[in-house]
């Protein structure tokens, strides 16, 4: 990467004591971990809005897709407040270009799923979104966002931060001229890690980069971009990294001896059956890309999408 990947995180997370207890929710694995490879850009809504600390807690109440952050206690109505302080700082947070957000789970300004939005009768529904959240997610449709609770799932934290990095990756490409050969050189690298992903979005991005010369540059960079978020956005499978797998392994066919072939069959068929993780026959690719010196895989990300430091493929 050529300059720092800035990723937007609830404040609280890092440790500040924001929260309307005069608390923090302090997420170590955030800042010790992603910390060492993200630059971060903090955001508190309720601080930031005006609120004070500490302040009284608050909730969403009535309508669910256009819910009213009210206190508890005093029935303070802040939602005009919210909305109107979150408008400036969506365009603010616009110039810092970020490649992903981190939000606070189950916070009626920060929830990203399943918040809880009260109705007239005071019963809960949990199926809201904070306000800010939503604001964020609509202005930045494009941009890979996740609750700080569901990074505890191995298989959604590696979706989450493999978009990261693949965003960081493709606002690089956008750097360089818009050119057909610019953007073939860019789906080549990563065809592999959108083929785990989304075999479907995978085809139709490589007929589009086929029928780039035809379609004016930034509609079709606009589009493939499209493509890419929404391929990202769905999990590699097991079966579909299984797929790759066996795709690669295709490019030494005519290299490996029958006891590298068969040791290599036998550890996808171990992961694939959930024995064994990801990064085991991933890491023996990776040798016979160096062992052979095959070109055309030494350049494909899917084999090395974020550093290892990271253990994200070392799940099972």
């Amino acid at each position: 990467m050529t300059s720092a990947i800035k990723i937007g995180v609830s404040t609280c997370l890092l440790g500040e004591k924001v929260r309307y207890d005069g608390g923090h929710k302090h997420s170590r694995y955030i800042t010790q971990t992603l910390g060492l490879f993200f630059e971060f850009v903090p955001v508190c809504p309720e601080t930031e809005c005006g609120l004070g600390i500490p302040r009284e807690a608050m909730r969403l109440e009535g309508d669910v897709d256009h819910p009213r952050l009210v206190t508890h206690k005093t029935r303070t109505d802040h939602t005009d407040r919210m909305l109107s302080w979150a408008a400036g700082r969506l365009d603010a947070l616009e110039k810092d270009n970020l490649c992903g957000f981190i939000f606070k789970k189950d916070s009626p300004s920060s929830g990203l799923h399943r918040v809880k939005v009260y109705n007239d009768n005071g019963q809960a529904v949990k199926s809201g979104r904070g306000l800010f959240a939503a604001a964020f997610t609509a202005r930045f449709p494009r941009i890979p966002v996740e609750e700080e609770g569901r990074l505890q799932d191995p298989v959604l934290r590696e979706n989450f931060i493999e978009q990261v990095f693949a965003l960081k990756r493709w606002r690089e490409a956008l750097e360089k001229k818009k050119s057909v050969g610019n953007l073939v050189a860019f789906h080549t690298r990563e065809k592999l890690l959108f083929m785990a992903h989304s075999p479907k979005h995978y085809r139709e991005m490589g007929r589009l980069v086929a029928e780039g010369k035809k379609i004016k540059p930034s509609d079709l960079y606009d589009q493939y971009e499209g493509l890419l978020i929404e391929a990202l956005a769905l999990r590699a499978t097991a079966a579909k990294h299984t797929n790759v797998l066996t795709h690669v392994m295709g490019y030494f066919k005519k290299q490996l001896s029958g006891d590298e072939k068969q040791e290599l069959l036998e550890l996808i068929g171990n992961y694939r059956s959930g024995y064994l993780p990801l990064i085991v026959p991933v890491t023996l690719l990776n040798h016979f890309v160096r062992k052979y010196r095959q070109p055309y895989l030494s350049d494909q990300t899917y084999l090395n999408p974020h550093p290892l430091d990271l253990q994200l493929r070392n799940h099972v």
